[in-house]
């Protein structure tokens, strides 16, 4: 059977389970079974099989399982999204079939990937503007206290969605060109006396501080493990023009805190840089150093800067009576705690949480975006959300697999990349739910309701299968002693 032909039978099963799920929720609504659950299936497989047929035109070598799980996921979304407003998913639906059109137009103009270098730096300033774009004034709207979306007439999107992409286009041509250079020394090793400065010096400098500053555990193990990294990458004392870009990333990263205060955007961008930079270079040090100035940084924000102060309070004590009724305060994250205890091992079924009252006061707030996991795990139990995260683990294991085999080292780093952001999007939001992280405001790739979100991850998902069909090509007339 062939690659495209197993992602074909991979697609039958995604329409059965719309059928399946659209059905679940009339029953509960209706006590009956419409022919339009029927219709979904059908439409939806439709939709799935033209993709199929466009892939197995341009790209017959690409991954066969990335589509089909891509596909489940954003069904999955669908039924649920239905299930909490039918209206919200009419309107997901139409944006579903947005995102598969740049799907195909990607595919079909992009038939090189590597012309992406070329135009490296243009991306990142385009990347770069996408983020601004929401603190300007009159397009741009805030969204719970963060400046996150860009209105144009009636047209409302989310920048940092499309900003992800691009910003890690140029890290992996950045880095494929630099990754050596980071970790060449560049003279001969140091003597004794240089090596006795190296070590004492940060050493007795992490002392002082402890001492001088009284300083708690946390920031007495984030000092230290900088220090620690820092020492370990100067030993080798790499050319520090060009650390550039991880000084520039840090201080991106900063800015999204700081100025558009988005909290999980800023960790998203920044963790995917730090995946990147180890793919490059399998430098520990270096993501020792970048992760503890990300830390440090959103340390001093915390006790400096009122919103992410505020973020950090609630996350830290979601139980709180005067949190809880403050305006913008804990009662979003405490009220998707009790959904998800509520939950327990199996869920309640699909259809059968109480999200609104009678009045038709929001009982879970966002519960289509923000808090769409909550949802997910009062209806289905803790088994439907880990089979949920099972998906995911398996579409990032398929991208990760994409960028072992791949030939050279931009599409490595474009495919590992493109993988690390999208399991960081999950992370941040999931985390963010269960109380592991403070919440943020990004969404649940392909699974929330959210027009920016779903576009800019089927482009993603369209440059991970361009870089698979070039990687899987090569790969195979090398086994078959092609070509070298």
């Amino acid at each position: 059977m062939t690659g495209r032909t197993r992602e074909l039978m991979g697609l039958i099963p995604v329409s059965l389970m719309v059928t399946a799920g659209f059905a679940a929720v009339l029953i509960t609504r209706s006590a009956e079974i419409s022919d339009a659950t029927v219709t979904y299936g059908a439409v939806f497989l439709g939709l799935c099989v033209f993709a199929h047929l466009f892939l197995r035109n341009r790209l017959p070598d690409a991954d066969p399982y990335l589509f089909p799980l891509a596909a489940l996921l954003a069904a999955f979304g669908l039924v649920v999204i239905y299930r909490i407003d039918p209206e919200l998913a009419r309107e997901q639906a139409q944006w579903f079939v947005v995102g598969l059109a740049l799907f195909c137009a990607t595919i079909f103009f992009l038939r090189d990937h590597h012309a992406l270098e070329r135009y490296r730096y243009l991306i990142a300033i385009g990347g770069i503007a996408l983020l601004v774009l929401p603190r300007l004034p009159v397009i741009g709207s805030t969204v719970n206290g963060a400046f996150l979306a860009v209105r144009i007439g009636p047209i409302e999107f989310q920048p940092a969605e499309f900003a992800k992409i691009a910003i890690i286009v140029f890290l992996a041509s950045y880095l494929r060109d630099t990754g050596d250079v980071l970790v060449r020394a560049r003279v001969a090793p140091m003597s004794w006396l240089h090596q006795a400065l190296l070590y004492g010096v940060p050493a007795a400098v992490v002392g002082l501080a402890v001492f001088a500053l009284d300083l708690g555990t946390a920031p007495i193990a984030l000092l230290g493990v900088f220090a620690v990294s820092l020492t370990a990458v100067l030993r080798e004392r790499p050319s520090l023009k060009h650390f550039g870009p991880l000084l520039l990333v840090w201080g991106l990263a900063m800015f999204m805190l700081l100025v558009i205060r988005d909290l999980g955007s800023s960790v998203m961008f920044f963790g995917g840089f730090l995946a990147l930079l180890y793919v490059a270079t399998a430098r520990i040090s270096l993501v020792g150093v970048g992760a503890t100035m990300f830390l440090g940084g959103a340390t001093y924000f915390a006790s400096t800067t009122s919103h992410v102060q505020q973020r950090i309070e609630v996350w830290q004590n979601p139980f709180d009576r005067e949190l809880f009724d403050a305006e913008g305060g804990s009662y979003q994250i405490a009220q998707s705690l009790f959904a998800q205890g509520d939950g327990g091992l199996f869920g309640q079924g699909l259809g059968q949480a109480l999200l609104e009252l009678p009045g038709g006061s929001n009982i879970l707030p966002a519960a289509h975006t923000d808090l769409i996991y909550a949802v997910i795990t009062d209806e289905l139990g803790l088994f439907g959300a880990a089979g949920l995260i099972l998906v995911y683990l398996m579409f990032v294991g398929r991208g990760f697999t994409t960028a072992v085999i791949a030939g050279d080292g931009f599409s490595k780093l474009l495919a590992a990349g493109l993988s690390a952001v999208l399991a960081l999007q999950v992370f941040v939001i999931v985390g963010g739910v269960i109380k592991l992280i403070p919440l943020t405001g990004v969404t649940l790739p392909l699974v929330s309701y959210g027009g920016s979100s779903i576009v800019a991850n089927m482009v993603l998902l369209a440059l991970l299968l361009v870089v698979s069909d070039d990687a899987r090509r090569d790969h195979g007339r090398m086994r078959q002693g092609g070509l070298v």
